[in-house]
């Protein structure tokens, strides 16, 4: 999970996204079990950040709006908009080996006015292995384009179909049970730690693209206190294992109510999001 944030960090950089990149750091900080050397580098870049940047605390509503408007903006440049640019942003967004650099060209292909954009999209989608999260984006492209039609794809080791335009383009847009998970958890980890809520926000964010389609996103989508406060616990337990390297399994299960006939649910949901970190493990290989 770590290689992810990093990606993420250096995408907050590259676009000027500083108080968002500050965040960022904070909660790098006070993950447990990296090396050392992580730790100093992160705190010599927050560090450097607060001193450079002192008043970017900025809303990520806002950070998003800008960056949103300037990649529009180049987007439309006539001089940017010729053959010869979509097929460079198409061919970034496909073959780039690094994710920030294909998620960028991603964003850019929202707005490249060109025939071949949404299909070339959709084949790419439907016919290669893509990364969960690039392959989120992309969906999420499609949606802002004004794509219509289901998508077969293979997700986390499952076919799925997709309906473009229900694909949820921010987390307001995830169905309510989404949404109530991530309440239970933010408000349940707020007393002990303040800063958790956001990195709950965040992990949240993670997981609901990578289990986006899948079957343990459909059984989320089933409606009732029982399944919401299964996820809530899971994903309790995963903030805590992520921050800190440990938690206490039983005391969050008591927390949520976890009861002997809820277990099973619940080590499902456990499962489904372990399934992320163990994605991440296995695209970072082997130790040297």
């Amino acid at each position: 999970m770590l290689d992810h944030y990093q990606i993420q960090l250096t995408r907050l950089l590259e676009a000027e996204q500083y108080g968002e990149a500050k965040a960022l750091l904070r909660f790098l900080l006070q993950v447990r079990g990296e090396e050392r050397r992580n730790y100093e580098e992160w705190e010599n870049l927050l560090t450097w950040l607060n001193m450079a940047f002192p008043d970017s605390e900025t809303s990520e509503e806002d950070d998003d709006g800008d960056e949103e408007e300037k990649l529009r903006q180049d987007a439309l440049n006539p001089a940017d908009h010729d053959e010869a640019y979509v097929r460079q942003v198409l061919y970034i967004m496909r073959h780039h080996p690094m994710m920030d650099q294909q998620i960028l060209a991603i964003e850019r292909a929202v707005h490249l006015r060109h025939e071949d954009v949404d299909r070339e999209i959709i084949e790419w989608l439907e016919e290669e292995d893509v990364h969960p999260v690039v392959q989120f984006k992309a969906l999420q492209c499609l949606r802002k384009r004004g794509a219509q039609g289901v998508l077969a794809l293979e997700r986390l080791g499952e076919t799925i179909q997709v309906e473009i335009g229900d694909v949820p383009l921010t987390m307001n847009d995830f169905p309510e049970p989404v949404l109530r998970v991530l309440e239970r958890v933010e408000a349940s980890v707020e007393a002990d730690d303040p800063t958790l809520p956001h990195f709950a926000r965040e992990l949240w964010k993670e997981s609901l693209q990578f289990l986006y389609g899948t079957s343990a996103y459909k059984r989320l989508l089933q409606d009732d206190d029982e399944t919401v406060d299964c996820y809530a616990a899971a994903l309790h337990l995963t903030l805590l294992l992520t921050v800190y390297g440990s938690a206490d399994e039983e005391e969050v299960r008591d927390t949520y109510g976890i009861t002997g006939e809820l277990r099973f649910r619940y080590e499902q949901a456990c499962r489904s999001l372990r399934q992320i970190t163990d994605f991440h493990s296995d695209e970072s290989g082997p130790e040297p």
